[in-house]
This record gives C-alpha cells, structure tokens and sequence, in this order.
C-alpha cells in the first residue's frame, strides 16, 4: 500500500512553468521501514488520457538517474583513441560502429582493439562491436585530377551518366562514371538522378546503350565516388559485394557481435548475409538497415528475416519523399515494438554537433520523438566519427534520452503490447508480462533476471518496463548483446559456480542489487522484481519474487 503526497505547487494544482514545484513522495507503508522514492512526471504517469498525460507533462520534473534507451556512437578519426573512447563510454555510449564504406581492414582491428583497450579500463562496462557494411551501392567515378578533385554542375546545363570503364577515372562537368551497369535498363526518360545526398539532382532526357543524357536541376559542387540515388526505382545490385564478402569475413575473425546490413531490399538479402557469415558467425546480430523504398515496401518479409532493424534516414530521405520519411519511421518503430525485435534510429540526429558544440532545437526534438516512438538506440554518425565535440555529442544525446523516457506514457504502451501479444502466450512471455506488470504496481526500482543466452530479459525488453532490467549473465557476448535492447542493463557476473544452485542463484542476485545500488537507482528499501527459474536451466524461467532491499 502506497500513500501519495502532492505537492502544493503540482501541474495538478494549475500550476506549471512559475517555478519549480517540490518532489512527489511515495511513503511505503508495507513495513516498519518508511523510504521516499521519487517518479519523474507522477502526476502524468497517472493520466488517465493521452491528451491528459500531455497536459500534465512538468519541465520541473527531474529525470531518473538511469538511462534506458542505447546510444549508438559511430567511430572515426575523432573517436577512435583510447583516451576519447573512454570519455565517451563514460558518458553513455555503449554500442561501438565501425562504418566500413571507410577505411583498410587494418584501421579497424586498431579500432576494435581500442574499445576493447577502453573498456578495459573501466571497471563493469561492456561495450557491443557493431560492423556497418558498405552494402550494394551506386557510385560516381574518380574525376580528371584524383580522389580530392570537384567539377561545378551547373544548372540548366547538360552531363551524360556513362557506364563505360574508360571513364571511369577521368570525369569531367560534362561527362560523368557511373558504377551501376544496369542503370540505363532501371531509368526512361524523365526519371529523376540525385547524387551526393541529393544534393545534386539530374533530370534524365535520353537513353543510351552504355549512357543517359541528363539535364541538371539542382546543381552544385561534385567531387569523386559520390552516392547515387534512383528513387522509386528497384535495382538488381547484389545482396554483398565481394567487399562485403571480405569485410564480413573479417568480422567473423574478429569475433564482431552485430552487422548493420546496408540497403537491405528483401528477406533473400538477410539470408544470403547469415549464410555467409556461417557457422563461426552464427553468434551475429543482423540488423537490417532500410533505406530505400523497395525496403520499406518488403519491410515486413524484412523484419521477419532479422534480429533487427535501422530507420537509417539518409539515403532513405533521398529514395523517398523528404515529408514521408517520419511516417515510415513510426511505422517501422511501431512494428519492430509489435514484433519484439529491436529497433535503431539513425542519421543526422545531432548533425549540427559536428560543428557546433551544441544542437539545434529541432535535432533534440528529434531525438526524443525517437525515443517517445519506442525506439530501443538512437545513433551518432558523423558527429562522433568527424565531428569536432564527440563527447559533448554523447553527453547530450543522453540528456535527451533520459528527459523522453520520463515523459514517456509508460503504463499505457505496456498495456498495449500486452494486448497485442497473441494467445496462448510462451512460458517466458506470460512469467515476463507478470514480472513487467508487478513492476508497475510496485512501482518498482529494477528487475532482476538471471540469463544465458540473454533471451529472457530480451522478452522482458519486448513489454518496456518503466524500470531498468539487470540482466546477470556469466556470458561476456551475451552482456554485450545486451546493449541492442532498450532498458537491458548487463552485469558480467565472474563469480565462481557455486555447488548449490539456490546459493548461486542468490549471490548472482546480491551482484545485481549491488550493481543497481553503484549505479544509484537501487537503495535501501527499494522494490526489485527478480525472474528466474525454478531450477537450473535456460527453459524453466517461471518464478516471480518480490521484494525490497534492506
């Protein structure tokens, strides 16, 4: 039984905006002992209304210590120090991407090697190595004076697109290599060509055997081996090129925990990357990245091949409209979160950071509608690869995400998912929907779960407690893994295997409660919800335990 204390000045009272109003308390009063916790937005949380929630949102509230939404940092030449990396896993980062349309197989390992040097040097923190494929792209030759040349397009005036190999480095304002063969089989007249991030936009006037005539419409400055986009338009480019071929093999020998697939089109492109992966890599993550329409299109067949998906917005927001791209992220959120699989936002989150030691408004909109939307990661792309502040990048991106969450209608997404789960459900999920649900109605601090393969706090992820779920695993993939799913805090637990599974299984317990107490959410007379099972193995996950920390 819980007593609720209003404070004078709460948004209940008219009152939001004048100054800030004093904490809401929650006094337990099941026992003899009497402790204040404190919920960020508690009158919001207890909305009965969407609209009311809204309304009752107070920017005085304070947000909670713990951060549940992942952040994707990708790593580059203003990254990739030991010393930087540090500061920014410090600072919240806890999925590292190596982008490899960038780079020699020997720059990466020495990246690898230096998240693995960072995390090193940080005591309780594991960190998941991502590989970002090139993917099946289409690309603009070298120019008449090398990789670092530019020719201005001008406006109005005319370039021929050619195919043939003996432009292919030598590129001129007037004629310009292609890489895609097929291009003049995809393309009629009148299709649009946009290239550079569709800064530059070609209008297509003639058809050749080997060439298309083009009209510029929107030119500008083109340098070497630029992006080429064909919206609307379905390419036959292969699943992995050779490159990939090669990049995926080192993965596999560098023991890499996930792949982001690059312009993934159709179920056949996730299978083909599993196959080659093979048995050495069956451990993988795909994650399949959508960024065309095609993809969006096939998006369910998609899903269903993958461990995951990207919302990756820059060559989407090319290869559809501009003002349609928010719509295919809330769908592509909406059914990831139906389905239970993780889901990555991504691109130009905090563009401006890389240049500027602050975001703009509308970038830190961005970022949280993402997390209210139900993403499980939002990234950082160049801002952290490039840009001038990559820690400042990652401190912010927290801040943002730790303020959404609070403001985020918990009980009510729950609930939501809860229906939509089809009947008759798993063990695991039903002893999951209990432990999520007594979460709520304990109000309480973390749930605890014992886990191997990580599968039973994944399917807690699925119902998004309003709580962080510590997951306790004596698995170092399984603790790294577990940065893909929102609120799936890992501790990698080192302590020997004790004889007696009941005292293994309550010291593990004890090593989550003390991670939860450093970390500042748990603290004497905290609820914790703990999953396990009712005896040793990873299919008898069935037991709910309430209880608080003395």
């Amino acid at each position: 039984m819980t007593e609720r204390v209003d404070s004078p000045m709460s948004p209940t009272a008219g009152v939001l905006g004048v100054e800030p109003p004093s904490r809401q308390r929650l006094y337990s009063t099941d026992s003899a002992m009497s402790f204040e916790l404190e919920v960020p937005h508690q009158e919001a949380q207890m909305a009965n209304t969407h609209l009311e929630h809204l309304a009752l949102l107070n920017i005085f509230s304070m947000p909670n210590v713990v951060r549940n939404t992942g952040i994707v940092c990708t790593i580059g030449p203003k990254s990739n120090s030991v010393e930087t990396l540090v500061q920014m896993i410090e600072e919240g980062m806890c999925v590292a991407r190596m982008n490899f349309s960038h780079g020699t197989h020997e720059y990466h390992a020495q990246t690898i090697a230096n998240v693995h040097e960072a995390v090193s040097r940080i005591p309780g923190k594991s960190v998941c190595i991502a590989l970002d494929t090139k993917g099946p792209e289409i690309r603009t030759g070298l120019l008449k004076g090398g990789g670092s040349a530019e020719v201005q397009l001008t406006t109005g005036h005319t370039v021929k697109l050619s195919t043939d190999d003996k432009y292919q480095d030598c590129g001129d304002a007037k004629c310009v290599f292609v890489d895609y063969k097929n291009i003049t089989k995809v393309l009629t007249k009148g299709d649009p060509v946009f290239i550079d991030d569709g800064l530059i936009k070609l209008k297509v006037t003639e058809v050749g055997p080997t060439h298309l005539n083009t009209v510029v419409q929107n030119g500008g400055m083109l340098g070497s081996r630029k992006g080429v986009n064909l919206p609307g338009k379905d390419v036959d480019l292969p699943a992995i090129s050779e490159r990939d071929e090669r990049d995926l093999t080192f993965g596999v020998e560098k023991d890499v925990d996930v792949v982001f697939a690059s312009f993934i089109r159709k179920a056949e492109d996730v299978t083909k990357i599993r196959d080659h992966l093979g048995e050495k890599g069956k451990h993988i993550l795909i994650f399949s990245k959508i960024e065309n329409e095609e993809g969006v299109r096939r998006f369910d067949e998609i899903l269903r091949a993958s461990d995951g998906i990207m919302v990756a917005r820059g060559d989407l927001g090319i290869e559809i409209p501009p003002e349609k791209v928010f719509i295919a992220q809330k769908m592509m959120i909406g059914r990831c979160n139906r389905a239970g699989k993780p889901v990555i936002v991504a691109t130009q989150m905090l563009e401006s950071m890389v240049d500027k030691p602050r975001p703009t408004r509308a970038e830190a909109s961005d970022v949280a509608n993402a997390v209210l939307d139900g993403a499980d990661c939002v990234m950082l792309s160049g801002e952290t690869a490039k840009g001038k502040y990559p820690v400042d990048a990652v401190t912010i991106m927290r801040k943002i995400c730790l303020e959404a969450e609070a403001a985020k209608f918990h009980r009510v997404g729950f609930d939501e998912l809860r229906r939509l789960t089809p009947k008759p459900t798993m063990t695991v999920q039903t002893t999951a929907i209990a432990a999520v649900d007594a979460s709520f109605q304990q109000n309480a601090a973390a749930i605890i779960t014992l886990t191997t393969t990580g599968r039973t706090a994944f399917v807690l992820a699925q119902y998004r407690p309003r709580c962080p779920i510590i997951a306790v695993t004596r698995q170092a993939r399984t603790a790294r893994l577990c940065h893909t799913h929102r609120g799936v805090h890992p501790f990698l637990y080192v302590g020997s295997r004790e004889k007696n599974w009941d005292e293994d299984v309550e010291l593990r317990l004890m090593a989550g409660i003390n991670k939860g107490k450093k970390e500042g959410y748990i603290m004497k007379g905290s609820t914790i919800v703990l999953l396990s099972g009712w005896k040793p193995g990873p299919a008898h996950i069935n037991t709910i335990r309430i209880f608080q920390v003395d």
